[in-house]
């Protein structure tokens, strides 16, 4: 049975001992260990269930650590890294010899960020290696924002969660990487392209890869309920089709009137996009666990971060 805990020390005396711990984040939930223990970074990959090939997030606790791990750093990543850390944004960025190859899927860049939780980086700052921690739940399946769901996924498998209370951004990180020292956006995510154009210029996206990708959370079917889930513009058209399915709404900011489902779930009544991002999953977890024959998410505005929302609920649906 996995320990739910507050312990920070706790916490690190496991993962000094080379086990992993769930820890918590501004974004979600990461399945935590030591990068430079091999026995640490397989046991991610198999609890996970997840592919070799898809790098890991490394979380580090000061921008001085930072040149530990990375070299020839971009001055954009620099101006991004002084703007936006800690909090949610993670940077690909050429590693050192001393980044193992299975961190970082045999690729010669590295994902970093420092992450803006305060239980996150009290158990940072009292370990002395960095953590690779990819969301804390099986591949593919929604991605965890409080420790309950972390349990919930590994019960049997895992020593303990780091209870951090609920996470307060409520989707992933936003990923960017640099070609030619030209920054490229690899995943949307808590910081919406806008506010990181309004720091280094415009970037390029290229969000999406399957085989091999370049960073983390790139592949197309992911954050995924275990209920068929569609993503329609018109949602009170498309479930007209459906007057005899056990139907759970995943909607903006209003109710449907009238509506023959069995539940809604309203991610920001006051229409607020930031608000509607920190209800995502945990309204996904809620639906998913209502025995639905569906859910129905309602497509977002397009631009912020609604771009990010429509970006997690495309994944979800993808056959």
């Amino acid at each position: 049975m996995t320990m739910v805990s507050k312990d920070i020390s706790k916490a690190a005396k496991i993962l000094v001992q080379e086990d992993l711990v769930a820890i918590p984040t501004e974004t979600v939930y990461g399945l935590a260990g030591n990068i430079y223990s091999e026995k640490a970074i397989k046991a991610i990959f198999e609890m996970k269930q997840r592919p070799f090939f898809n790098p890991l997030i490394v979380h580090i606790k000061s921008i001085e650590q930072l040149d530990e791990l990375a070299k020839d750093i971009p001055k954009k990543a620099r101006l991004l890294a002084d703007k936006f850390w800690p909090g949610p944004l993670t940077m690909v960025l050429k590693k050192q010899e001393a980044v193992p190859d299975l961190v970082t899927a045999g690729k010669d860049s590295v994902a970093i960020r420092i992450p803006n939780h305060a239980t996150a980086l009290a158990l940072l700052e009292a370990l002395d290696f960095p953590l690779a921690a990819p969301s804390a739940n099986p591949f593919g399946a929604i991605s965890p924002t409080n420790a309950l769901h972390v349990a919930e996924y590994f019960s049997e498998k895992l020593q303990m969660v780091l209870d951090g209370g609920d996470c307060q951004n409520g989707i992933e990180s936003t990923i960017i990487g640099f070609e030619n020292e030209e920054p490229i956006l690899y995943r949307l995510g808590s910081i919406s392209v806008e506010d990181i154009e309004e720091v280094i210029g415009k970037i390029q996206i290229k969000n999406k890869k399957e085989n091999a990708p370049d960073a983390p959370g790139m592949l197309s079917r992911h954050y995924a309920p275990a209920t068929t889930t569609f993503l329609e513009s018109d949602v009170a058209q498309f479930i007209r089709g459906f007057p005899d399915e056990k139907i759970g709404l995943l909607l903006f900011k209003e109710r449907i009137e009238n509506a023959t489902v069995f539940h809604q779930e309203i991610l920001s009544k006051k229409g607020d996009l930031k608000e509607a991002t920190s209800h995502l999953y945990a309204a996904m977890h809620r639906l998913d666990k209502m025995d639905l024959d569906m859910i129905v998410a309602e497509r977002f505005p397009d631009f912020e971060l609604g771009k990010s929302i429509n970006d997690r609920l495309e994944r979800a649906t993808k056959k």
